[in-house]
């Protein structure tokens, strides 16, 4: 069953943008991808997982979904055949745009700028890497009956408004470049680090946002805040055999074999920064951060001065409470914990906060370091009240035994 879990979540953004641009509709896609995952999950556990499971789901969701069109349709029988054949014959001709990626197109439709930022977000991240309601309500903060109803609203207005399912023109693409950037690095970071389920990394979604920032850099060979995100995601996942020892336990950055660490990627990385200079987003100091971190010798000899000054610009830029929290802990390891403490107080209050358990672990943290165990211990375990991740329990009961509990 964890093997064909692996399977679907892999195949299901490929095949549900694939359903979509055949179709037009989302719903549709979506809920034949649905049915067919529910008969793959009868016929491959008796015969096996096909040598192409992709093209199995497909297969049989596009049967699924000729067969509710043929339902819901009021024409003869056909009329409606050539008009479910004048639907193959369409999606499927020569694009003349460049891309030729069917979850890049899908990303493209739901940036549509009739939708708002949050449902834009929510609803790439369901369709494209198939993320549950729970996961994308937890990795944007929200509840989960909120991001129901926003990816409900948002497949609604696409319906009713008759938004096309393409890649837009040239002169369209800069306003709704920043989303499709926002919602790779989303299908990355839920990858890198998953915010719920029993493995603290998602291969297949780490690979995913990797592939799609490099697909995004050869649509738009120009686009620096582009290669700035290629960079980052190259930069962190360098990294990523590393981050869980042998029993699947986190291992942190510090206590982390470097000579273990992907130096291709890193080089593939640290080209990708070099382009990106210039760039004026938020991905650029994100990816300086990740480069200082990647090419230190040693956790000792971190550039914790220049990882700061990255930090105060991306705050500048962001006002992100999340990226405030980060910037105390490095305030706290370049001039101690105390004054990462201060750092952290400022933001404790803040209500976007609130969800999450990031001001409890960082305090806990910096408390550790700065020896004050007994306090250590009260926030590590309010800590681990909120983490909706086994890994990330284990790793907070793990602080929790060091510390004396």
């Amino acid at each position: 069953m964890t093997n064909l879990d692996g399977v679907f979540r892999r195949e299901w953004g490929p095949t549900v943008a694939a359903l979509a641009r055949w179709s037009g509709d989302l719903t549709v896609a979506e809920d034949a991808v649905q049915e067919a995952c529910a008969e793959a999950l009868r016929s491959w556990l008796r015969d096996g997982i096909p040598d192409n499971p992709g093209g199995w789901l497909t297969t049989v969701a596009r049967n699924r979904a000729r067969d509710r069109l043929r339902r819901e349709s009021v024409r003869p029988g056909k009329e409606l055949a050539a008009f479910v054949d004048e639907i193959r014959v369409r999606t499927e001709r020569t694009d003349p745009h460049p891309v030729r990626d069917d979850e890049l197109r899908m990303m493209f439709t739901c940036a549509h700028p009739a939708l708002d930022r949050q449902s834009q977000l929510a609803l790439t991240l369901r369709l494209v890497s198939g993320l549950t309601v729970a996961e994308i309500a937890r990795a944007l903060l929200q509840t989960e009956s909120a991001i129901g109803q926003r990816i409900t609203r948002a497949k609604n207005k696409i319906r009713h408004a008759n938004i096309p399912l393409r890649v837009p023109p040239a002169e369209l693409l800069a306003e709704r470049t920043p989303h499709v950037l926002g919602c790779i690095y989303s299908v990355f970071t839920e990858g890198y680090w998953s915010t719920g389920g029993p493995s603290a990394i998602r291969d297949e979604l780490c690979d995913e946002g990797v592939r799609l920032a490099g697909e995004l850099c050869a649509l738009m060979p120009d686009e620096r805040e582009a290669h700035a995100l290629a960079a980052l995601t190259l930069l962190h996942d360098s990294r990523r055999v590393t981050r869980l020892d042998d029993d699947g336990m986190l291992v942190p950055l510090e206590e982390q074999d470097r000579r273990r660490w992907d130096r291709g990627r890193i080089a593939r990385g640290l080209d990708r920064l070099r382009r990106a200079e210039g760039s004026t987003g938020p991905y650029l100091p994100q990816a300086v951060i990740a480069a200082l971190h990647a090419t230190a010798p040693s956790w000792e000899q971190t550039d914790w001065t220049t990882i700061c000054l990255a930090y105060d610009r991306l705050v500048a830029m962001t006002g992100s409470p999340v990226v405030g929290a980060n910037r105390a802990l490095a305030i706290g390891f370049r001039d101690g914990a105390q004054a990462g403490l201060v750092a952290l107080d400022d933001l404790a209050r803040d209500p976007r906060l609130a969800r999450s358990n990031l001001v409890a672990t960082l305090r806990a943290d910096l408390l550790r370091r700065a020896g004050r165990r007994d306090e250590a211990l009260t926030w590590y375990r309010n800590a681990l009240q909120s983490n909706g991740s086994k890994p990330g329990r284990d790793f907070l009961r793990r602080r929790i035994a060091e510390c004396g509990g």
